[in-house]
């Protein structure tokens, strides 16, 4: 259940009141000269709390940097360092509540879901989009794999900037921003600010911005035990501690968390287990490289042949043709969901060195370990035919096709990220004439350390070794590489194991000479490979904000400030899949690093007040000028207007301009292999089918596209059986972007506790950072024409399936996108049967468009609807307390979706198809499919104890909800939508506080 509201000044000093000036604009309760401090220091007699709170003290001098304890009296000298944080503005005024599209996520919010990290929390806000590297992407790879990330109106979450108390996050060479590595244990609250803000906060802020802030001024003990299971029984656990301190000078905070996610197989989901297209279309997908080999071309009437289970594989009649059934399900093996693991420590702390200066300080450390698992590799005579001279040759005399999916051997990858972070700052003010400023300057270092572990792909090499010469010694009884007149003695060092010789016809479990069960084998082929990155990020600002002077209407407020980063990054793919020696996908380094300096200036101007029809009328406009030694300068400019034409009542309206500079990995990232899935436009029922460009090309009208082992494609997208190539480019510049926003704010007095908010948007992308897509570069080649988007694309004259393409990256798109957002949040009279709440938020798309290029050829094609671009997306959250108990209900609604219907050569769809009839922005028959809402339902209950403890139990999913089978895989390896929850969850929870 989120609030709509910006934090309002009149709320009572909290907890989290202290905070980075140096991140954000910052305001004063009052213009009163009290300490911050001047609150109330009322200490439980509690020896263990007062043992651990002196401790923390002494570290608090430790990290002021004071090497002397700082407990002190409390003094009623005035001091100005009372802070609240504002996310989207830099200027402290008097009232900024509903100012800004800002939802704030509290941390009683967070405590009343059921969900254990920050990412899934942001992932129900309607404002969300489909995850960037779903956990149900199991073939996804890289270095961003198990990350945690957000995107906002599903512009992508490198367009998402987020904060970390007001200051950046670390990002990896992609640019993508990890929330995992924030402990939830260490939340205050999250500040979602759904509007564009360059001008405030630099590049990525085009959708809007995430504002994480900790807590700080923790005073007591607090210890957090989790743990959830799903109905097939895979679980979910974390344990967190929060211990802090404070003093009349100084405070610090410490919070430390675990938390474990077991990972979750394919199989044991109804709509995974299956195939590609669930149980209603058994086989579908199925490989025919399968575990029991295959011999091509062999003695068997199809030509595709595998063995009688049990019998000779080198006798040639032992051998029939090869049955559905006795393909490779790759799912049986393959993760559905990852598994994560997280170790997470994080300290604040504040130490006030005058009544004006105050010096801060966050570290945090956390350590991500992600395991992921799929099939073992399809493995085919394009690594190496099977010798003429192999022992296990079942027609001596010429080498032999094969196909046989090392299933024995599945492909594992952990990844471990270890992430440092420091910050370090000075704030304080400072009075000229009725006038007061504040200042801070501060100091960032984000690093991240990958470390990823794989094993599944074999060394070419050794595997070609394997598949060479062999011959049975009659000495040691067993079949040895090489041949008896030159033999190569069984032990021998070869690619760092034993040449042992392998049998790719014998099948999964059948035992015997070249069995690929034989462990010796297995360390031969399949060596571990060691991939490594860094990334870091260092930032210094400075920042001044206050009045300059003052208005009829209000004082004239104005903040500005400077700004160096540097970004550097490299990720060194391990050497053999450098040089592309093993079955895995070969990839280069990428290595690169940028510079930019940063100044910026806004204005807060009042123009009416209190008259007519204006209870307040005010400007605010902000630009700010970013240098790049990459790629050049910006300068990115934003207008706001805020009226409140009677008491209770808000206007706002703004107008952004925005940029997201390239990442690293965009501008100096290597080339890169990938098995695409795609849709090929030539195939007979697609667009393209028989067009003269087509037909050009070779490809018959009833050409049938052919996916993995040369296999007739039975769904679509199909991937590919051949890699494909994507790239970098070091010519890229700036996305540009233009973001407006208005809407109204209103809580009626004669309906205390309800406010309501509606506010429009509207955001385009220009010269966006296209990472091109093999079906978009076909369908703009074969359907719109397009030359330029040729010049890649290779046929094979025989089979004519694609066989290679190039995808880079260019700054030729662009992306448009407009809705709404509704919301209602109403605190109930309190009844005799308790409190009740209601919040319901909501999100409408209108339209979200996008262009391939600026080519006049070159079409708008409309996303509403497709899975993840929800036309709706809808939260109701309704909360009950009496006394120690209480109950949180939340439904979450998603409106319908629509897929691309899989057709046969003739046009005539082999899945589920409702809207045969039709027709793309090309004017060509392209049948959808259209599925139905879908709603989830959670329900948490929780009660106080009497010795200071809270017990909960929560079911997410209450009613076991699954969503349609989405044949297109969107988000996801499987047929699924990856955002969707994939089954009831049931938790506890228990909160000890000291």
């Amino acid at each position: 259940m989120y609030k709509q509201v910006t934090i309002p000044l009149t709320l009572p000093r909290l907890a989290f009141a202290p905070l980075f000036g140096a991140a954000v604009g910052v305001t004063h309760e009052q213009p009163s000269r009290l300490t911050w401090r001047e609150r109330e220091m009322k200490f439980k007699t509690n020896k263990l709390r007062d043992a651990v709170s002196y401790a923390l003290v002494m570290g608090a001098a430790s990290v002021a940097g004071t090497g002397i304890a700082v407990a002190q009296e409390t003094t009623d000298e005035a001091k100005t360092l009372d802070r609240i944080e504002v996310t989207g503005s830099r200027i402290p005024r008097a009232d900024i509540e509903n100012e800004q599209p800002v939802t704030v996520i509290s941390r009683e919010m967070i405590e009343n879901q059921g969900f254990a990290s920050v990412a899934d929390i942001l992932q129900n806000l309607t404002s969300s989009g489909s995850p960037a590297i779903s956990r149900a992407q199991a073939l996804a790879s890289g270095e961003d794999v198990g990350g945690y990330y957000i995107d906002l109106r599903n512009l992508g979450a490198q367009r998402t900037l987020i904060l970390l108390n007001g200051k950046r996050l670390g990002v990896s060479t992609s640019g993508l921003q990890d929330l995992g590595q924030i402990p939830v244990s260490a939340i205050e609250r999250i500040d979602v600010l759904k509007d564009g803000a360059s001008s405030l906060y630099g590049s990525d802020a085009i959708a809007g911005v995430v504002n994480v802030i900790t807590r700080r001024d923790f005073e007591g003990a607090e210890a957090n035990a989790y743990y959830g299971a799903f109905d097939e029984g895979e679980g979910k656990q974390s344990f967190d501690f929060t211990i802090g301190t404070r003093t009349d000078r100084g405070s610090l905070t410490l919070s430390a968390e675990y938390s474990k996610e077991d990972p979750v197989l394919a199989g044991n989901r109804s709509f995974s287990k299956y195939g590609n297209a669930g149980k209603n279309f058994p086989f579908s997908g199925w490989s025919l490289i399968s575990q029991n080999g295959v011999w091509i071309g062999g003695n068997c009437p199809s030509g595709l042949c595998t063995l009688d289970r049990g019998s000779d594989p080198t006798d040639p009649n032992n051998y029939h043709d090869i049955t559905p059934a006795e393909r490779s399900n790759p799912n049986e093996v393959m993760f559905l969901q990852t598994g994560l693991e997280r170790k997470s420590l994080f300290v604040s702390g504040t130490y006030d060195i005058t009544d004006k200066i105050r010096f801060t300080s966050d570290l945090g450390y956390n350590k991500r370990a992600t395991d992921q698992q799929i099939a073992g590799y399809p493995g085919n005579y394009g690594f190496g035919m099977l010798s003429a001279d192999s022992y296990f040759n079942p027609a001596p005399g010429a080498d032999q096709y094969w196909f046989r999916r090392f299933w024995e051997v599945p492909r594992t990858t952990r990844s471990e990220l270890d992430t440092l972070r420091v910050t370090l700052g000075l704030e304080g003010s400072f009075d000229i004439g009725e006038h007061q400023w504040n200042w801070d300057v501060g100091f960032l270092s984000n690093e991240n350390t990958l470390n990823k572990y794989g094993h599944g792909d074999a060394y070419l090499p050794a595997l070609q070794a394997a598949l060479g010469p062999s011959y049975l010694n009659a000495a040691t009884g067993r079949v040895e590489c090489g041949t008896a007149a030159a033999p190569i003695d069984y032990g021998t060092s070869f690619g760092g194991g034993q040449c042992i010789p392998f049998n790719p016809f014998l099948p999964y479990g059948q035992a015997g000479d070249g069995s690929l069960g034989n462990a010796d084998l297995q360390t031969f082929l399949f060596p571990e490979y060691h991939d490594v990155g860094k990334t870091k990020t260092t930032d210094y600002t400075a920042n001044l904000a206050g009045t300059l002077f003052t208005l009829p209407a209000g004082d004239v407020g104005m903040a500005f400030g400077v700004e160096h980063r540097n970004e550097r990054g490299r990720f060194v793919p391990d050497a053999v899949n450098q040089a592309g020696q093993s079955t895995g996908l070969a990839a280069q380094i990428t290595q690169g690093s940028y510079d930019l300096d940063e100044a910026y200036v806004e204005l807060d101007i009042p123009l009416l007040t209190d008259v007519p029809f204006a209870k307040e009328l005010a400007l605010n406009v902000a630009s700010r000028y970013s240098d790049y030694s990459n790629f050049g300068d910006t300068t990115n400019n934003k207008f706001q207007v805020r009226w409140r034409p009677i008491d209770g009542l808000l206007v706002r309206a703004t107008y952004a301009e925005g940029f997201r500079a390239p990442s690293i990995a965009d501008l100096y990232g290597g080339s890169g292999q990938d098995f695409a899935f795609y849709v090929d436009p030539c195939a007979g029922g697609q667009p393209g089918a028989g067009n003269p460009r087509c037909t050009a090309d070779g490809v018959p009208a009833t050409y049938v596209q052919l996916g993995q082992g040369g296999v007739p494609c039975t769904v679509s997208p199909c991937q590919t059986n051949t890699p494909f190539i994507s790239g970098s480019n070091p010519e890229l510049t700036a996305e540009q972007a233009k973001s407006k926003t208005a809407g109204v704010v209103w809580s009626p007095k004669w309906v205390e506790g309800l406010t309501v908010s509606l506010d429009w948007y509207k955001v385009t992308i220009d010269a966006a950072i296209v990472a091109d897509s093999a079906t978009s570069i076909l369908y703009d080649c074969y359907v719109g024409g397009a030359e330029s988007r040729c010049a890649s694309v290779t046929r094979d004259p025989t089979t004519h399936v694609v066989t290679g393409l190039f995808a880079g990256l260019n700054n030729v798109g662009s992306i448009e996108t407009e809705g709404y957002d509704f919301g209602v949040n109403y605190r109930l009279p309190e009844f005799a049967v308790g409190q009740f709440t209601v919040d319901w938020q909501t999100s409408y798309v209108s339209s979200y468009d996008q262009k391939a290029d600026e080519a006049p050829d070159t079409l708008v094609v409309g996303y509403v609807g497709t899975p993840g671009v929800f036309r709706v997306r809808s939260n109701l959250g309704v909360g009950w307390e009496k006394g120690d108990y209480s109950l949180h209900y939340m439904a979450r609604y998603y409106s319908g979706m629509k897929e691309n219907c899989v057709t046969n050569a003739a046009g005539v769809p082999t899945r589920p198809c409702n809207d045969v009839d039709h027709i793309d922005v090309y004017g060509e028959a392209n049948p959808l499919n259209h599925t139905g809402s879908n709603t989830f339902h959670d329900l948490q209950g929780s009660v106080k104890l009497p010795w200071n403890a809270t017990a909960s139990i929560g079911v997410n999913n209450l009613t076991n909800h699954l969503g349609p089978i989405m044949f297109t895989a969107p988000s996801s390896n499987f047929a699924y939508y990856g955002g969707f929850d994939i089954g009831r969850f049931i938790y506890v929870k228990y909160q000890q506080r000291f």
